[in-house]
């Protein structure tokens, strides 16, 4: 039996250290968040997403010339080659985004001059591309299967605000704007989550930046990962009404069922991103003349407290957020994608830069000594 520091009692590698990293930190204890040593309230408030993107790239906030050389680069890639919308036309009407979006990403490799050079320096090339037309190809996989007409982006505009045109068909207001981005800068890194780490160990083979980034996509797609802000919006629409809500989450908490966006592995408090959120919920409820959704939250987030000890995460009030920005439910984890995909590419960089296979190994607890029988002496 292999000596490894994990043993049965660290199931899903809870606390086991992976490898080493600098562009993300996180106390759990304390509810901290970092990139680069950035505190995720002092870029929420007062970064935008392409500066993020430049400092998980390269570790440090940019100057003007070299934002803007960013944002030129983003902008001379954000279209989506024409083979692709075709393809994506192909695709079943009424299909769900999550496949379509994964497909749709796997096959931006086969348009990429940079395809089969894994160099770092084609390599961001690629997260230069990636990035860039994630929004787009999100919002062509909803619209498109749903019958509607993929629109062209605008150079001149930021990836927050082209993503919101390119899904709805109009461009958004500053507030809109600005909540969008900031939604993006939130949701931009975050360690070794599922996705992330699956992203990671692909590259650690030597597999190309798109097959990085497609598995990190296959990974956020699971309940338990990505799609729990979906799952928040489905329980806040059951529930209806605020003067429901503690006596239904008190019925789910008696049958045992889990409650979509409470508790996360890491953090022991409250998630920082869920801070920020629920302030923007708040404000946009307030804008819109209805606090339905964001009073609803409100009592479960007590109720969960109360009952559980366990704190919303970022997936919770993303839920009611997004809902108050006109994003149906289904869209909420791909956009996630949109933001993610600035973390995905630094870790797969930054992988390439210092490589070694991630090869775990497994504590075995089946049995040994076994002899082989004839098929026929088999009862």
């Amino acid at each position: 039996m292999p000596s490894t520091s994990a043993s049965l009692a660290d199931q899903g590698l809870e606390g086991v250290v992976a490898t080493s990293s600098a562009i993300c930190d996180i106390d759990g204890i304390k509810g901290v968040l970092v990139y680069r040593g950035y505190d995720i309230h002092d870029l929420a408030q007062n970064s935008t997403f392409e500066e993020v993107v430049y400092l998980l790239w390269n570790g440090e906030l940019p100057t003007r010339s070299q934002l803007d050389e960013l944002k030129r680069e983003l902008a001379a890639n954000i279209a989506l080659p024409a083979e692709i919308v075709r393809l994506i036309e192909s695709f079943p009407r009424g299909s769900p985004p999550n496949p379509l979006l994964r497909t749709a990403y796997s096959a931006l490799a086969l348009y990429d001059p940079d395809r089969d050079d894994n160099s770092i320096e084609a390599s961001r090339r690629k997260a230069i591309r990636s990035t860039a037309r994630m929004g787009p190809l999100v919002a062509a996989v909803q619209r498109i299967p749903n019958g509607e007409k993929a629109l062209e982006p605008d150079p001149s505009k930021s990836i927050a605000e082209n993503f919101m045109y390119l899904l709805q068909g109009k461009w958004p207001d500053e507030v809109t704007a600005r909540v969008v981005d900031v939604g993006l800068v939130l949701h931009a890194d975050h360690e070794l989550n599922a996705s992330t780490f699956a992203a990671r160990v692909t590259a650690a083979t030597l597999s190309d930046f798109y097959s990085a980034i497609t598995s990190a996509l296959g990974a956020l797609f699971g309940p338990l990962h990505g799609g729990a802000n979906s799952g928040a919006i489905k329980m806040l629409r059951e529930i209806g009404t605020p003067d429901k809500a503690a006596d239904w989450v008190r019925a789910a908490l008696g049958r045992h069922e889990r409650i979509m966006g409470f508790g996360h592995r890491v953090y022991k408090t409250y998630d920082p991103r869920a801070r920020e959120l629920k302030q923007m919920s708040k404000r946009l409820g307030e804008r819109q003349g209805d606090l339905t959704l964001f009073e609803i939250s409100e009592r479960i987030e007590q109720v969960m407290e109360q009952e559980r000890h366990l704190y919303p995460n970022v997936d919770f009030y993303s839920a009611s957020t997004y809902t108050a920005l006109g994003i149906p439910g289904e869209l909420f984890t791909p956009i996630f994608a949109v933001s993610r995909i600035a973390g995905w590419s630094a870790h797969v960089l930054e992988q390439y830069e210092h490589n070694r296979l991630i090869r775990p190994r497994a504590e075995y607890v089946g049995r040994h000594g076994r002899k082989y029988v004839p098929i026929e002496q088999r009862g």
